[in-house]
């Protein structure tokens, strides 16, 4: 199988596992950990927002980070390619709008004051981050703002890494070095934080602030220049 073959494959694979595993039990089983940097980093993204802002909730899931966005009053759009995920996203949150839309198929253009993005970058294979990131880049209105999360080498257990990048060579798969295709059934590709630093800067966005936190996080808030 060739590489671009395998990592749709992979995608319409992990959409399926969302709409069929995840989503019936995702916010009473799965989904509940109270990440405290997580926290830290929403809050001093709506601070930087004005009043009556527009922020995109990108790969929304269920909606487990709505409720910052919703106490400052913004009007939130929150965007997912799970329909079974967006299903759970709606009945806990009649009031905000949802769409079926992929990272890859975002199309918006300057509509958003901020987007989050959360813990749904390591879902993206190292071809497609600057694609996404683009998109990103597009849909901010001038001086906007993004925080987004990233399971990076540097937050992991680089021997589990290695070990699952093994056994990705030996079951033949055309992998690289980071990609984790047997994690929970789901494909995952872990970059170094550095990378994503490149990513970001190739996309037209400046850093203001990044840490890594608690269960593999990398975050990081930048603004659209």
């Amino acid at each position: 199988m060739d590489r671009m073959t395998w990592l749709k494959e992979m995608r319409r694979d992990c959409e399926e596992q969302y709409d069929t595993r995840w989503s019936p039990l995702y916010g009473e089983k799965w989904g509940l950990y109270s990440n405290i940097t997580h926290q830290q980093f929403i809050q001093e993204f709506l601070r930087h927002l004005p009043q009556n802002s527009t922020i995109l909730d990108a790969a929304c899931g269920a909606g487990r980070y709505l409720p910052f966005l919703l106490e400052k009053e913004h009007t939130i759009i929150g965007i997912d390619q799970s329909a079974g995920m967006l299903a759970k996203a709606r009945e806990k949150f009649p009031e905000v709008q949802f769409e079926k839309v992929g990272l890859q198929e975002m199309a918006y253009q300057e509509k958003f004051d901020g987007a989050i993005c959360m813990d749904a970058m390591e879902n993206v294979s190292s071809e497609e981050w600057p694609l996404v990131l683009n998109n990103f880049h597009r849909a901010l209105k001038p001086s906007g703002y993004l925080y987004f999360t990233a399971e990076t080498i540097e937050n992991a257990d680089e021997d589990e890494i290695k070990q699952a990048f093994t056994r990705a060579q030996d079951a033949g798969l055309p992998v690289v070095y980071g990609e984790w295709p047997d994690d929970e059934g789901v494909y995952h590709y872990h970059p170094t934080n550095q990378q994503v630093r490149e990513w970001v800067k190739q996309s037209g966005f400046e850093v203001l602030k990044e840490g890594n936190g608690e269960i593999w996080y990398y975050h990081i808030l930048v603004r659209k220049v």
